[in-house]
């Protein structure tokens, strides 16, 4: 296996930097199906997702730890960067597609600015599918089990013009049942309907030149994304006002969920649920050979549409009908690279980049006949009624990039490389949102205010332009043949952004400024700075029978994105996204793979990590310090959501050989599991939105030849119960709520390869 971390191709032992990289082989060992089961395999990788729109991607705690903090809102960009085919992502919800004919993973841990550009500084993760081919060969894939799980993938490549023009088609259909049972809806909800497509030309007339043009198109329309009640939290409103006292003596009615269990696959949202979102788009990658330089040209046009209805109140009760945010983003891209490709003592690369993007989204929010009894006790019945919002986000972003990096080889065992990158944005955003509805008529001044602490007209646009640099250094040297020390240094930059969802307003007195008019010093945010040391050490031993690698690092960063609360005289008290002082992470990880002689191979992987807000002075309380409104913590010194503090990931597979009717084969015998210990599920540190630590064991076991396969499988054997995520409901009445995990799937999976 090869890896492009550097923008070539390279053993992953002699990259003096920390990766994992995954096979497509691996990923259809284990049975690793879609990037949230990345994670498993790779224990820096942190996933979390509310629904595919709100989903977010962490490496060592950084890049957006929480799903609501940043994915909702499209003027900011994740600290992750997610690449395929050397095609950058913008959204991570273009994530959530099936794996299909892929031929490695990279995820790259630490900084990668310098060569990946955008939004890279936690890490990347490029993920490469398999390429055409001019000979015949074909492979294809049937697997059903648990809730009528059934997936279907299939490719064929070969010739279309002797060996100048060849072909790739390959996609997939995936199926399941759904796992929560909605008992007011009559359904079962968290279902699985993706389906997914990808054609492919190359062109190869001669030696130095290939173009490759590749299309791709996927869908995800579910039934989805259902939430369970987790428990409940005191909090410092009045005991009326609370959730018990609130469910007690609801209208109509006492109000029971129907179990306090979050494992008992058991829900009642009264609201319909559903996500319909699809993605696809076109690219091309050329690569022209001149002598000892190699020019390359990645040109990519993506489009992202989204719809999606949830149940923000998670009850039966017809608090909040309807909240959803249809979206259409449409990106183009371009980069233009030169580089070396002759081994000698220096090597290079330089390029070129450029980025556009487009989101227009239409934000939806409708209340029902028990929202004001919920969120406004005490006000007319029918206050909230009918009160809804309508409107249009806007928001654009064009980037342009120019870098290089060398490394020079003083000795042959030392090689010392520096590389840098500049990089201009500019941001446009329009945010622009009606309230009406509800009750009109007979309305003080006090009821108008309190309407608008639910839902209010908002309307502003903004604009921000920015210039960077990042870069990095880095020193190697080769202590023995089979092991390399090495050091780095790594600066980047994650670009600042645009609110999109809401300002915070001024109140009433405040000289040159009406009480409600948005306070437009918060619609921007700072960039995020990020500076990372880090050295390891990377092993090949016992004539390459066992790879051992290890790193530690420390990382630092100044103006981090989050939510504060800002309790000046001069703001009506809420919270908003803005720039808090510091965050540090630092840690230890390793990986290491064994082969034990013919039959056994092993791998294992780990991380240690101790991520905390340094310094966040103007934080949210946790909900058992809040009440009726928003209030303001310190929380500095606070452990990082979504981190946990160990992670391991351990697996193995043995082979014994076996003839079957003539036919040489072998019986196949595999198992992988992963654990996490505990981690925050939101900034706050609150003691009940803790979601404990757990461990998931995988397994297979068949019989494989050269041509064909068949095996049984099963996904979470021993049906661990754990929380994904976890999520306070809105008005502070003490409910948390969650997204549970995947109970267990078992199944039969038949493999065929033709030709190749």
């Amino acid at each position: 296996m090869v890896v492009t971390a550097r923008l070539r191709e390279e053993d992953p032992q002699q990259v003096p930097a920390a990766l994992t990289l995954v096979s497509g082989q691996e990923l259809t060992r284990t049975y690793t199906v879609n990037v949230s089961q990345l994670s498993q395999l790779a224990p820096a990788l942190n996933y979390s997702s509310a629904n595919p729109r709100n989903t977010a991607f962490t490496i060592r705690g950084l890049g957006s730890s929480v799903v609501a903090v940043s994915q909702a809102n499209d003027g900011l960009e994740p600290g992750v960067g997610f690449y395929v085919d050397g095609v950058y992502h913008a959204r991570p919800a273009t994530a959530a597609f099936d794996f299909t004919d892929i031929e490695r993973i990279e995820v790259l841990r630490g900084p990668q600015g310098t060569l990946f550009g955008k939004n890279t500084t936690a890490g990347a993760i490029n993920i490469l599918s398999k390429k055409p081919g001019f000979d015949w060969g074909g492979e294809a894939e049937l697997s059903y089990g648990s809730r009528d799980f059934l997936q279907a993938k299939a490719a064929v490549t070969g010739p279309i013009a002797g060996d100048v023009l060849a072909f790739r088609l390959s996609g997939s259909v995936t199926r399941q049942d759904g796992y929560i049972r909605n008992i007011v809806r009559d359904e079962d909800q968290n279902n699985i309907h993706n389906d997914a497509i990808r054609g492919q030309l190359l062109f190869a007339p001669s030696d130095d030149f290939s173009l490759r043009l590749i299309g791709d198109w996927s869908n995800f329309k579910n039934n989805c994304c259902a939430q369970v009640h987790v428990r409940i939290a005191p909090t410092l409103k009045p005991a009326a006002q609370q959730y018990a006292a609130l469910a007690a003596n609801a209208p109509g009615g006492a109000y029971a969920p129907p179990s306090t269990n979050p494992y008992d696959l058991v829900t009642d949202n009264d609201a319909p649920l559903g996500v319909d979102t699809n993605e696809g788009g076109v690219s091309g990658i050329a690569e022209w050979t001149l002598g000892g330089v190699t020019l390359t040209s990645i040109s990519a046009w993506r489009f992202w549409n989204w719809d999606a209805g949830n149940d923000r109140d998670y009850t039966g009760l017809h608090i909040q009908t309807t909240q959803h945010i249809p979206s259409r983003q449409d990106q183009f891209s371009q980069e233009f690279r030169i580089g070396s490709n002759t081994p000698g003592p220096i090597d290079y690369v330089a390029g070129l980049y450029y980025f556009h993007q487009k989101i227009v989204g239409h934000p939806i929010s409708i209340y029902g006949p028990l929202a004001t009894y919920w969120l406004l006790p005490g006000r007319p019945a029918d206050l909230l009624d009918g009160y809804q919002t309508a409107g249009r986000t806007d928001f654009r972003s064009e980037s342009f990039g120019i870098f290089g990096e060398v490394t020079w080889r003083p000795l042959p065992r030392i090689a010392i490389t520096g590389g840098i990158r500049y990089t201009y944005e500019e941001k446009d955003g329009v945010y622009d949102v009606t309230a009406f509805g509800g009750l009109t008529t007979g309305l003080t001044p006090a009821l108008v205010s309190d309407k608008n602490s639910i839902l209010r007209s908002q309307s502003y646009s903004a604009h921000l332009g920015d210039g960077s640099a990042s870069g990095r250094v880095n020193i190697a040297y080769d202590l023995t043949d089979g092991v390399m020390a090495y050091a780095s240094f790594a600066r980047g930059q994650k670009s600042g952004g645009i609110n999109m969802s809401g300002l915070p307003v001024y109140p009433a007195g405040v000289p040159g400024h009406a009480s409600g008019d948005p306070i437009l010093s918060t619609v921007t945010v700072r960039p995020e700075k990020n500076s990372t040391w880090e050295g390891g050490v990377k092993t090949r031993l016992l004539d390459d029978a066992l790879t051992f690698n290890i790193d530690a690092y420390y990382t630092r960063v100044t103006d981090f994105q989050a939510n504060v609360v800002d309790s000046a005289a001069v703001i009506a008290l809420r919270s908003y996204l803005a720039n808090i002082p510091k965050v540090t992470v630092k840690g230890i990880e390793f990986d290491a793979a064994a082969r034990v002689g013919a039959r056994l191979t092993l791998r294992a992987a780990g991380a240690y990590s101790d991520g905390i807000y340094a310094s966040y002075p103007k934080g949210p309380c946790p909900i058992e310090k809040t009440g009726s409104g928003t209030a303001q913590c310190d929380l500095s010194g606070q452990a990082m959501p979504g981190l946990p503090k160990w992670t391991g990931s351990a697996g193995g597979e043995y082979r014994l050989p076996i003839s079957m009717a003539g036919r040489e084969g072998e019986m196949v015998l595999r198992a992988d599991a992963v654990t996490r210990t505990k981690i925050f599920g939101d900034a706050t540190g609150s003691a009940y939105t803790v979601i404990k630590g757990y461990t998931l064991v995988n397994g297979s076991i068949g019989y494989r030849t050269p041509r064909w396969e068949v095996a049984v499988f099963a996904r979470n054997i021993f049906d661990k119960n754990y929380m994904q995520n976890l999520t306070v409901q809105a008005g502070n009445s003490g409910l948390i709520v969650g997204t549970r995990s995947d109970p267990r799937t078992i199944g039969l999976t038949l493999r065929t390869a033709l030709g190749g």
